[in-house]
């Protein structure tokens, strides 16, 4: 009884107003559950978004597949399989998810699976080389990917029932905060410690510790006391999965937010391009990785709070900011290289444009989550995690255009076209509607 006091106590203090204990669209019996299940959900969400950095296809596993001599080929395919893949078969296991009442054991599964997969990787650094370990990780991150797509609907539809209405976004900007701290940690070794690790055995090592990382969040996660859920709508997958399509059709809100969400891909996209302009533009000092990972994590830490507490008052104006932010520094940056970059050293001016599109897209990923949690109810959560997921999947892969753009183009003249998709997406979020309240 003491522990439940203590953990109400801290979870007051957490959430930091007199309306604490708010319980807007969660059963009683969730209310009186909320202060631990808030801080569970916490922690596992950290561990799991350190392990996304420590074996990230962005840094971590491209490294990799370059020591074990594999083909390029194989470095191309990483970030494509791991953001769609995890997306798009969302829409068929939507179904088998709504069918469980109690939905926390699926993301405990998908925690082991993936934390499985990274202690694979660390087998592959040891053991295969070339070809062969080029499709190993490929095949591994294939799994990885599917099992973080279950994750992902498991977690809203648990968030949904365990924690209120107006403390989503907070829970969220906490994750992502504290991961940013790490990721800052990490930018700094690789910057001032001599860069990525010197030998295998250092690959090794930040793999099995991302490993570790994602099977304790599937303890921490397990601990949930979750209510039983809805039900209704449970069947045949592949069914159930085309008819949950019409709902883009018959739902007009829904069929609102998606569309604005696939425009707002494009800061998911611009990311990369800011990267590469960075090395174009840069030598190693400012431009390098570890400067680029520290200004991310720092850019991650100082917002998330920001964004979350602002999301849990309006999750529409998180978006319709964001976004706006995003696209007008695109065209600005875009601009700015084109008339030859004046006045300012690149390095100085492209790390500072990447903070602050590390705001702007940390704002936007807290903003959209709240706002699709916020507008579902427990009977339609799932699948509308599940079909927007699938949707922005497809819209993922078919942004790999951008690459070809850029090639043809250039890098800022694609920065400043997807600086304008940010401007129509924040255009998109000012007319959806207010769910938050």
């Amino acid at each position: 009884m003491k522990r439940q006091a203590w953990v109400g106590s801290f979870y007051d203090l957490v959430t930091g107003d007199e309306d604490a204990r708010v319980c807007k669209d969660i059963p009683d019996a969730a209310c009186r559950e909320q202060p631990g299940n808030f801080f569970l959900q916490l922690a596992s969400l950290v561990c799991t978004k350190i392990g996304d950095e420590i074996a990230s296809a962005k840094l971590v596993l491209p490294w990799l597949l370059s020591a074990a001599g594999a083909p390029a080929f194989f470095i191309g395919l990483l970030v494509p399989i791991r953001e769609s893949l995890s997306l798009m078969p969302q829409l068929f296991v939507a179904a088998a998810i709504r069918a469980r009442p109690i939905r926390k054991w699926l993301w405990v599964g998908g925690s082991i699976v993936q934390g499985l997969c990274v202690a694979a990787f660390a087998g592959v650094a040891l053991t295969l080389e070339g070809a062969a370990a080029g499709w190993a990780v490929v095949g591994l991150l294939t799994v990885f990917a599917i099992a973080r797509g279950v994750a992902s609907v498991a977690n809203k539809d648990v968030m949904g029932k365990t924690v209120s209405k107006t403390r989503r976004g907070t829970l969220t900007g906490y994750a992502t905060a504290m991961a940013g701290v790490v990721t800052v940690l990490l930018g700094a070794w690789l910057q001032f410690g001599g860069g990525t690790p010197a030998d295998v055995g250092g690959i090794v090592v930040l793999l099995l510790i991302a490993a570790g990382l994602w099977l304790f969040a599937a303890a921490l996660f397990a601990g949930i006391r979750e209510t039983p859920g809805a039900t209704a709508g449970g069947g045949n997958a592949g069914r159930d999965a085309l008819a949950s399509l019409s709902v883009l059709v018959t739902d007009r809100l829904f069929r609102r937010f998606v569309i604005t969400r696939a425009l707002l891909v494009s800061t998911a996209l611009l990311v990369p391009f800011y990267a590469v302009l960075a090395r174009e533009q840069t030598e190693a000092g400012l431009g390098g990785l570890g400067a680029l990972l520290v200004a991310a994590g720092i850019a991650a830490t100082v917002s998330a709070g920001f964004w979350g507490r602002m999301a849990d008052r309006s999750s529409r104006n998180v978006l319709r900011t964001a976004s706006g932010v995003a696209g007008l520094l695109s065209l600005g940056i875009a601009g700015w290289q084109m008339a030859g970059s004046p006045g300012l050293p690149d390095g100085v001016v492209i790390l500072a444009a990447f903070f602050v599109m590390g705001i702007a897209h940390a704002g936007i990923r807290i903003g959209r989550k709240t706002y699709l949690v916020d507008m579902a109810t427990a009977e339609t959560r799932a699948t509308y995690v599940a079909v927007s997921n699938t949707v922005i999947g497809i819209v993922l892969l078919m942004g790999g255009v951008f690459g070809a753009v850029a090639g043809w183009i250039g890098t800022a003249e694609t920065i400043g076209i997807l600086g304008l998709f940010c401007l129509a997406g924040s255009m998109g979020a000012q007319r959806l509607e207010e769910v938050t309240r």
